[in-house]
């Protein structure tokens, strides 16, 4: 695929070598003996951008909570950055997150206070000065064309500006690795197609993405590789010009 690289040609010295996220035979079963991943293997290559899809149910979020130690994995291991995030302890997880910028599906915006306060919680969390720290919100509200509205409450903004929203709170910290679970799920066609130029956007200057979805119209065409679960299996995908990994099969 044009202007694409694959994890094969980074593997064999033509491109980016480094793999910033890599499951090998992972297993995640949850207490109610649910399987909710059934040895799933693939590698992400440094500043690559991936789609993740799948029916409803087949793994996703649970495979993005685990790159961020939201979840543990009951076998097999998950790198991020060369660090095995399942045996992290707890007290190293928020140097982890430091590098992981969340979108998640069900918002987790902050309605006791305002779109600018909202996007520096992250901040505070990680002792960033008051100079730093404001001028960082607004270069990251600035990014998602939400600059005008940051004295606003998140219950007045629209769908479309809430998802961008979550993108400004996830990118404030300049992480390396962006995931987002389902961004385009509530919104409409015009509002997805903004959304998802503002992660392209994130991926031409070098940061890794991991994209949870099920629209058809932004999978269609994409350009890039897609990893797809199914009952929390990873199935191969040949359209995708390149195998999620060595031995998974439909």
């Amino acid at each position: 695929m044009k202007n694409h690289l694959h994890i094969d040609e980074a593997q064999h010295g033509y491109g980016v070598t480094r793999k910033m996220i890599s499951f090998n035979q992972v297993h995640k079963r949850y207490p109610s003996g649910y399987e909710a991943l059934k040895n799933v293997s693939f590698d992400i290559a440094e500043g690559e951008m991936v789609f993740l899809t799948g029916h409803s149910g087949a793994g996703k979020s649970t495979l993005l909570k685990l790159i961020a130690a939201i979840e543990r994995p009951n076998s097999g291991s998950v790198l991020v950055n060369n660090q095995n995030v399942g045996a992290l302890k707890s007290g190293a997880l928020p140097y982890l997150r430091r590098n992981l910028g969340i979108v998640f599906q069900d918002h987790k915006l902050l309605f006791d206070r305002n779109v600018f306060d909202n996007v520096l919680l992250p901040l505070q969390i990680c002792g960033f000065d008051h100079r730093e720290s404001s001028k960082r919100v607004r270069a990251a509200l600035d990014k998602v064309n939400l600059l005008k509205r940051e004295k606003a409450n998140p219950i007045a903004l629209s769908g479309g500006e809430q998802q961008r929203l979550c993108i400004a709170r996830a990118i404030v910290n300049r992480p390396s690795i962006l995931l987002a679970d389902e961004p385009t799920g509530n919104l409409d066609a015009e509002y997805a197609q903004e959304i998802m130029a503002i992660f392209k956007s994130f991926h031409q200057v070098g940061v890794t993405l991991l994209i949870s979805t099920h629209d058809e119209s932004i999978l269609q065409d994409s350009g890039v590789r897609i990893l797809t679960l199914r009952h929390g299996e990873l199935q191969h995908n040949p359209s995708s010009n390149t195998s999620a990994s060595s031995g998974q099969q439909a």
